[in-house]
């Protein structure tokens, strides 16, 4: 269950999705020749000043420069969606690690106001994503190869106990059911989106682990998911299309296991999975 980084290519824009399914945009950092030009201010009026970013025209030294606005989010639900498509964002990497990205800055770019994007970001402060940086914006935490081996151990700590205790105890048409999400997963592998196969990844977890019952379970090992999810600093591309596809029959695997009451194949793939899960 390993995962990377994939850098933004060339110096255009990446591109999220929100949650209506619709594309927004992603702006990618400046290097340094457009950091020595001059800024124009950007098109919008972003909204009073907040802790982590300048709102006038001229954007401090690092920051990315306001692109004109392009494809633009519907008003229901915009914070929902800018998070949706920041989020997507980080599992490509189209949110840079270690890069400073201005609220003002990508809420022109999504054709918003700076507040739902500013809301955006300060959930994913909260989930440990991003970082405030005072007067410049929110800068992508840099991950490496330790901290996601240690969120692959939480993982397996929290997650495989359950997966063993649940096995004997559902009966097989309560596994059965869970057969759609796990070809699921298998489907949006093939697409080969990391993004993609993130959330069905999850969500064919988060439907086992609801079978113990236990809300809060469900919550906690949903955030170490997500942010195990998250490509660590320097990687040179995202996780391939055969190692998702790989991933995701482990899945399916499992699941035949459990359905068909074999303990110890499922004690071995529970195993499998859960080592260096990611």
């Amino acid at each position: 269950m390993k995962h990377s980084a994939q850098g933004a290519a060339g110096t255009g824009t990446g591109a999220g999705t929100g949650a209506a399914g619709e594309a927004v945009r992603i702006p990618v950092q400046p290097g340094a020749a457009d950091r020595a030009r001059d800024r124009a201010p950007g098109t919008g009026e972003p909204d009073g000043p907040a802790r982590g970013e300048h709102t006038h025209g001229e954007h401090s030294h690092g920051e990315a420069p306001a692109p004109p606005a392009r494809a633009l989010v519907r008003r229901s639900s915009v914070r929902g969606q800018i998070l949706d498509a920041l989020r997507t964002a980080l599992v490509t990497g189209e949110l840079r690690p270690g890069e400073v990205y201005s609220a003002p800055v990508l809420g022109e770019r999504f054709g918003v106001s700076a507040t739902p994007v500013r809301e955006a970001m300060q959930q994913l402060a909260l989930e440990g994503a991003v970082e405030v940086v005072p007067n410049r914006g929110f800068r992508v935490v840099e991950r490496g190869d330790r901290e996601l081996a240690e969120l692959a151990e939480v993982r397996a700590l929290i997650e495989a106990p359950v997966w063993l205790r649940l096995a004997p105890a559902v009966p097989a048409g309560h596994w059965a059911r869970l057969r759609p999400l796990a070809e699921a997963t298998v489907r949006a592998a093939s697409s080969g989106c990391p993004a993609t196969y993130a959330e069905a990844d999850r969500a064919f977890h988060r439907a086992v682990l609801a079978l113990a019952g236990n809300e809060q379970l469900v919550r906690i090992a949903g955030d170490v998911h997500r942010r195990a999810q998250w490509p660590p600093a320097g990687s040179p591309s995202v996780r391939g299309r055969a190692d998702l596809v790989a991933d995701a029959h482990e899945h399916t695997a499992l699941l035949d296991a459990l359905i068909a009451g074999d303990q110890d194949v499922v004690r071995t793939l529970v195993g499998q999975h859960f080592t260096g899960a990611r």
